[in-house]
């Protein structure tokens, strides 16, 4: 299926695209800001979060594995579900959703009210991502759709950059509800994006049945591709979710001075999500077979370099541009096989891959968590999480030799 046929836009964005970006894409962009910072700002409120909640650091945890888990159940079930609704008034309805689920977490009375608020959150997440990245590679030249999904979700990691070291410092100064007020005002300004930018007559996809969504899952070359992309975020985030904890009781920082290693750490995601675009473009599979190959090896010496200030932020730098460096890759690989073996099912295969996104985090989180309370500690994390990138290459590998057999 040509995406640009697919998908109309109309005259004005046209003009704009043929100077340079569209409009629309940057409100994506705008929206994707404000998702990314209520997803990962969580991060560096673990410590301050279980402190005021009375509950143990693992336990808060499980506000970054179960809003991984609404991020999995709505990108690809309520993605195929709202099929038939316009895009813009999907991508609207979908920053309301997400202002509200915000607001919520912001008066949650305890645990298990904040628990339901970020997995309501993460319905809206899931959604939005998936049809996002579709719209974003449809309103560019083929060769730049790379480009052009590495921009969208460059507002998630722009979120890491500034919000959620913002966040961060925010909840640590005026408490986590702060941030989540914070949050909200960001959803509402995406929302306001959606509103102005986004062209009233995009035209949907096909809405995939529910016979060619086990198509989708029945696919070999997908279900790899869906392994990667689970097995590669997932050993990023044994380390990520407890990235503040590591540093504090591991390297000895400060918490004032996390929230900076967080904005260098964010400054390298930013960073590796637009290079990882650019190096994808042409052959997806074997750039992201070297990316998940350094990043590994940057885990490992990770376990190394932690007890030193120094060599830990110098190692973090390049876990934060590997770790996200894969992103845009693995969405248009995905993109790509359904394109060519499942004409009609794009929209739902990038659900389906925001879905193992958040099945990596939600696993990858969780086994975060019963390594800090085992017997192994907190110093174990790093090197575990090696251990998931050396199955993603074993599973690139055998990926790389399936595309050649087609």
């Amino acid at each position: 299926m040509n995406y640009q046929k697919e998908i109309q836009i109309n005259t004005a964005s046209e003009t704009i695209k043929r100077k340079g970006l569209p409009a629309a894409l940057w409100a994506l962009t705008i929206s994707a800001f404000g998702i990314g910072t209520t997803e990962f700002v969580i991060v560096g409120l673990l410590p301050t979060v279980a402190s005021d909640l009375d509950i143990t650091i693992p336990s808060a945890g499980l506000l970054v594995s179960l809003y991984a888990i609404g991020v999995a159940i709505g990108a690809p079930i309520l993605t195929a579900l709202t099929g038939k609704i316009p895009r813009k008034m999907l991508l609207v309805s979908i920053m309301l959703l997400f202002v509200i689920g915000n607001g919520l977490a912001s008066i949650a009375p305890g645990f298990i009210t904040l628990v339901l608020a970020r997995i309501l959150t993460g319905f809206a997440h899931g959604v939005y991502f998936s049809i996002g990245s579709t719209i974003a590679a449809s309103l560019v030249p083929e060769e730049k759709r790379a480009t052009a999904i590495s921009i969208m979700f460059a507002g998630l990691t722009l979120a890491i950059v500034t919000g959620v070291p913002l966040g961060t410092f925010i909840g640590q100064h005026f408490g986590w509800r702060a941030t989540f007020i914070g949050v909200s005002i960001l959803g509402i300004i995406g929302l306001v994006a959606s509103v102005l930018l986004v062209p009233k007559n995009l035209k949907n996809g096909k809405t995939a049945s529910l016979k060619s969504q086990f198509k989708v899952l029945g696919n070999k070359r997908l279900i790899f591709a869906f392994l990667m992309t689970a097995m590669g975020y997932g050993g990023t985030f044994v380390v990520f979710t407890y990235l503040s904890p590591i540093l504090q009781k591991i390297t000895g920082f400060q918490e004032y001075t996390v929230t900076f290693i967080l904005l260098i750490y964010g400054i390298a995601i930013a960073l590796g999500n637009l290079i990882g675009g650019k190096i994808a473009n042409k052959n997806p599979l074997r750039a992201l077979l070297w990316m998940f190959a350094a990043q590994g090896l940057v885990l490992l010496t990770f376990y190394f370099t932690v007890v030193s200030p120094v060599l830990s932020i110098i190692t973090l730098f390049f876990l934060g541009g590997l770790s996200f460096a894969s992103v845009p890759g693995l969405q248009l690989l995905v993109v790509q096989i359904a394109e060519k073996e499942l004409p009609g099912t794009e929209d739902v295969a990038s659900g389906i891959n925001i879905a193992a996104f958040n099945i990596g985090i939600a696993i990858g989180s969780y086994a975060g968590g019963m390594i800090v309370t085992s017997s192994l500690g907190l110093e174990s994390t790093p090197w575990i999480g090696a251990l998931f990138l050396v199955i993603t290459v074993l599973i690139t590998l055998y990926s790389i030799r399936l595309s050649k057999k087609n």
